[in-house]
């Protein structure tokens, strides 16, 4: 556990021209599913203008967490190197944390992009003192089956290369539905997509800006066991604006509500004057849910998220089916950079 870092600062954007490092913090999936990540790379080339660079355990299954500490390290000493951006995420990068080199990444702050587990490293950027960007893995949004969404590929165009304020607006559609990354004919066409239904708010009287902070919910509960990436003085968070997401294994409302619940005890929850809760993911490759099961999840979830403000953090605005995460479209969020949470007009504005 850290001492309460400093502002986090935005890093130098890349440009178009510019090498980036691909690495693979948690799985190194693009070895078992080179269809997603081989167009995920070419969309970074082609429709970004980027220069993938891959290191040694991009590819690789099985690494060490020392072998992926060594990548995360290479990476942000290079000066050639201006944007780092995940293949995917997983379930171990916690395990890494500990053999970063802490100073090196502060002394080149960079753009680090990815999501899930990946909010391990984005927490360690922010408590080092840079801000990261949640959002935009190579094998899911670069490697988006037909084309990339449109407000995808918007809000990690603007997040790339433009600073500055980026308003947030509800999607119309959306898709729930994952396919095969292994069999060809599912990247032919464009995947389905339903109606998205907008936001929901809670408290919407004020306005409240501030740094965010948050991520996935379960890779925070993990952070908040071990005491990784965590700021000590439990003020470092007071005003800040929470973000939240959960993944594709789908945890219950019950383990929801208990994860907040100990953010809750611990004094943490009630910090926070505005949280942003994503669009819940519903089903899986393994868990097929019909149209009333996938209601009945994201229903469940946001109940058992009011439940844990209203004994916690009654005053909290929050705002529901926000688009980022494990959904589709996905907006990039800014993690310790500034968010503005306007609950009168109804409107999110992220700096990027």
């Amino acid at each position: 556990m850290n001492a309460s870092p400093e502002e986090p600062v935005y890093p130098p954007k890349p440009s178009p021209g510019d090498r980036v490092a691909v690495l693979s913090p948690s799985a190194g999936l693009p070895g078992l599913f080179p269809l997603p990540y081989e167009l995920g790379l070419r969309r970074l080339r082609e429709e970004f203008g980027l220069e993938p660079v891959e290191y040694p355990t991009t590819r690789k299954m099985g690494a060490s967490a020392e072998e992926r500490a060594a990548d995360i390290n290479a990476a942000f000493a290079d000066p050639g190197i201006k944007a780092v951006i995940a293949s995917i995420g997983g379930d171990d990068q916690i395990t890494v944390l500990p053999h970063l080199d802490r100073e090196l990444i502060r002394a080149n702050p960079k753009p680090f992009f990815g999501f899930s587990d990946n909010t391990n490293l984005l927490a360690y950027l922010c408590d080092a003192g840079v801000v990261g960007f949640h959002g935009g893995s190579v094998m899911c949004e670069f490697g988006r089956p037909g084309a990339m969404a449109g407000p995808t590929a918007d809000s990690l165009r603007a997040a790339l290369f433009t600073p500055g304020p980026y308003e947030l607006r509800p999607t119309e559609r959306f898709r729930d539905v994952d396919l095969p990354w292994d069999d060809p004919a599912n990247f032919a066409g464009e995947p389905p997509t339903e109606p998205a239904g907008g936001w929901t708010w809670r408290r919407p009287e004020r306005v409240v800006e501030g740094r965010s902070w948050g991520g996935n919910l379960e890779i925070l509960s993990w952070l908040l066991m071990a005491d990784r990436a965590i700021a000590e003085d439990l003020s470092t968070y007071d005003g800040r604006v929470l973000f939240l997401e959960t993944s594709e294994e789908l945890p219950t409302a019950e383990e929801v509500f208990r994860v907040l619940r100990s953010m809750g005890e611990r004094g943490l929850l009630s910090r926070f004057p505005a949280l942003l809760m994503a669009r819940p993911k519903r089903q899986s490759l393994t868990q097929r849910n019909d149209a009333a099961a996938r209601e009945a999840y994201a229903r469940g979830q946001r109940e058992a998220v009011l439940r844990a403000l209203d004994a916690y953090a009654p005053d909290m605005m929050a705002v529901f089916d926000v688009d980022f995460g494990h959904t589709d479209p996905q907006v990039v969020i800014p993690y310790g950079g500034v968010v503005r949470v306007d609950g009168p007009g109804r409107r999110i504005t992220v700096t990027y």
